[in-house]
């Protein structure tokens, strides 16, 4: 049964939220201030689900969005609201992750730094081909069905062009019916490609942030948003220097050397092998001979520590999106670093993380949301703590 609704605000995952009859109603795709004909899709406990049928009444902050695939492709969902929106509801998700699920009540604003472009900035993704279909491109919203896509606003020149290569090159009838995936990452004017369906070299890429030089290739995690990656390292490691740091996470070793500059020690560790490798010739390349990485997982990695190794200066971890989790948290408890650096891009886990570090005994001192993917409801986040006097 549609019914009509007044849009207040973003709320996490994006999803615009109002009222109706007592009910609260989460609405994808719509902005602060719209007025909407909607249709339920979905009841989620008190929670409903709605889809747009019409918009009555126009927000002042709806804009058009440049790409005719927007609303069906499932890679951008805030195309539609004028960036300025999209920048406070970021930080509004934040606070909102924050208050809810970390119990949390902060002392300090919530700054956040845009991205140069809102456009052409993403120099990495994923696509997808579905050849009993032929198509290729990005899934579509909600579901595994593949849009055929001839290029995507958001992605960086060199991707674009490479998004065309691969489509002139498919031959159809030997993929038969596979539907699978192609990594593909770009820097400095080259690019680098991977899918176990096509027999190519992958091309190592090199990409150079705060007076470092990382390599890495598209099989490989690395910051999408190039234009803001020295101003992640700033904030992640800042003019902190002390005698030892310790690092989660580490990946292909971004935050690693710029610690190892200002630490006298860094002891790092990584689940992911191939990161570890690439990791290790990053700082072989920067000639620090201050750092130690393990192939590990973090927890089990932490609890092999014996409390009476003293404290760290500082703790930065950057996790995934399932973000720590409290087999972490507890051991870094256990530890008490007397600082820590915690770089997010999902805020609910963020949240959920922290409340258990506040609880353990630290403060925040600072929370910044760095913009590294405009035109969607992602963010970054990084948040500085320390341990309580």
């Amino acid at each position: 049964m549609e019914f009509q609704i007044r849009i207040e605000r973003i709320v996490p995952n994006g999803y615009g939220i109002g009222f109706s009859d007592g009910q609260t109603v989460f609405v994808p795709l719509s902005a602060p201030g719209d007025l909407l004909r909607v249709r339920p899709r979905e009841k989620r406990g008190a929670i409903l689900f709605a889809e747009i049928v019409e918009i009555i009444e126009k927000s002042p902050r709806r804009i058009d969005a440049p790409c005719r695939h927007f609303g069906k492709c499932g890679g951008c969902d805030f195309q539609h609201m004028d960036y300025e929106t999209q920048l406070e509801s970021k930080v509004a998700i934040i606070s909102d992750c924050l208050r809810r699920i970390g119990r949390l009540e902060l002392d300090v604003p919530i700054e956040i730094v845009p991205s140069p472009d809102q456009f052409g900035y993403r120099a990495r993704s994923e696509w997808h081909y579905d050849a009993y279909r032929r198509r290729f491109g990005f899934y579509r919203r909600l579901t595994r069905d593949v849009i055929d896509m001839e290029e995507c606003p958001v992605l960086v020149d060199e991707l674009n062009a490479e998004m065309k290569r691969i489509r002139s090159m498919i031959d159809w009838e030997d993929l038969g019916e596979a539907n699978a995936g192609v990594l593909s990452a770009a820097s400095e004017g080259k690019v680098s490609t991977y899918s176990p369906e096509f027999i190519e070299p992958m091309e190592e890429l090199r990409f150079h942030a705060a007076g470092e030089t990382y390599s890495y290739d598209a099989r490989t995690f690395f910051q999408a948003n190039h234009l803001l990656i020295g101003r992640l390292i700033e904030l992640a490691v800042g003019d902190r220097t002390g005698v030892a740091a310790c690092e989660l996470y580490s990946g292909s070793g971004l935050f690693t050397i710029p610690l190892a500059r200002r630490f006298e020690s860094v002891a790092s560790s990584e689940t992911d092998e191939r990161a570890v490798s690439y990791a290790r010739k990053n700082i072989e390349h920067a000639r620090v001979e201050n750092v130690s990485i393990d192939l590990a997982d973090s927890a089990e990695w932490l609890a092999k520590m014996p409390e009476d190794a003293g404290a760290f200066d500082l703790l930065l971890l950057d996790p995934p999106r399932a973000g720590a989790q409290k087999k972490v948290t507890d051991q870094i408890l256990r530890l008490k670093p007397k600082e820590i650096s915690y770089v997010s891009c999902e805020p609910s886990t963020l949240a959920r993380d922290l409340g258990e570090l506040c609880r353990g005994g630290y403060r925040i001192d600072k929370v910044t949301a760095v913009d590294m993917f405009p035109q969607t409801h992602h963010v970054e986040t990084v948040v500085a703590l320390r341990l309580s006097e």
